[in-house]
């Protein structure tokens, strides 16, 4: 009688072996093609996103001196779309202003890939802790997107350390 050893390193050597085979036999030109979300669900807003929002805060290059980088994509939900030309604010307590410093806020527009960059002064902890605020709110866009406009999204992203340089968040708007 044949006795067969089954380990857990065997079955997972075995099984990363059979997708490098399907991965070669499939070509890798399927990696250069954009990959689009199907069914892609929109961010709810956050709790405590909406704190000393500024409605109408100006387009600006950066907020401050800079130093810090707030970064993030902004795509339509279902189809998982790139929107560009979307207005994004944001705000912060930093080194150089509370978050409910007009100082502290601004906005900024996507790309044509739905990418937006805020250079803005190194956040600090508020409450304990280092977090960025950003809104989407359809009243100051300025535009439609589609023919139609989104929902409104405040997000409150907490960064892991008060160290770090950037945050990025990501946005997935609902159509209104």
């Amino acid at each position: 009688m044949t006795r067969v050893l089954r380990t857990r390193r065997a079955l997972l050597l075995a099984g990363a072996a059979s997708a490098g085979a399907a991965f070669l036999g499939a070509g890798a030109s399927g990696l250069l093609a954009p990959v689009r979300a199907q069914g892609l669900a929109a961010t709810p807003t956050m709790r405590g996103g909406a704190n000393n929002y500024r409605p109408g805060a100006p387009l600006v290059e950066r907020i401050g001196h800079g130093g810090f980088w707030m970064t993030g994509t902004v795509r339509r939900a279902g189809d998982g779309a790139p929107l560009p030309g979307v207005r994004i604010q944001i705000w912060a307590h930093t080194t150089e202003g509370h978050e409910r410093d007009p100082h502290s806020h601004g906005a900024t527009l996507t790309d044509a890939d739905g990418v937006f960059r805020m250079d803005m002064p190194q956040i600090v902890p508020a409450f304990g802790q280092p977090h960025g605020h950003l809104a989407y709110d359809p009243e100051f866009d300025g535009r439609e997107h589609d023919g139609r406009g989104f929902e409104t999204v405040f997000l409150r992203p907490v960064m892991a350390s008060a160290s770090e340089t950037s945050l990025s968040a990501d946005f997935v708007l609902q159509p209104a």
